[in-house]
């Protein structure tokens, strides 16, 4: 998966914006990063009680995660390694008071997976 790529897409953007950007993206990374985005608002709105109209993905960052290792049978009694490479999608939500207001920064971590 490559889920930087995709990340990249959403960093810096309300948490709206980037929920429509990812609902189109063609990359198969774009549907578990989707997932996290909803997911971290979702823990702002009801932990936090903020607006969820006012978040604003602030940090956004892809980490490798576990790496399972199979084999698969070649000829002549060969074996190949294949990786399947696993990663950890973390987004912070902060959000942004309405224009004029006080500068205070909230903060809300989203799961990994």
């Amino acid at each position: 998966m490559k889920a930087r790529r995709v990340v990249d897409l959403v960093r810096g953007k309300r948490v709206e914006d980037a929920l429509a950007i990812l609902k189109f993206a063609p990359q198969a990374a774009s549907e578990p990063v989707a997932k996290v985005v909803a997911s971290a608002a979702a823990n702002a709105e009801n932990n936090l009680g903020l607006n969820p109209s006012t978040l604003v993905i602030s940090t956004a960052y892809v980490d490798e995660g576990a790496t399972m290792k199979r084999f698969q049978p070649r000829a002549q009694g060969r074996a190949f390694r294949i990786r399947k490479r696993t990663s950890h999608i973390t987004i912070e939500v902060e959000s942004i008071p309405a224009a004029g207001g006080a500068a205070t920064r909230n903060r809300r971590k989203g799961g990994a997976k």
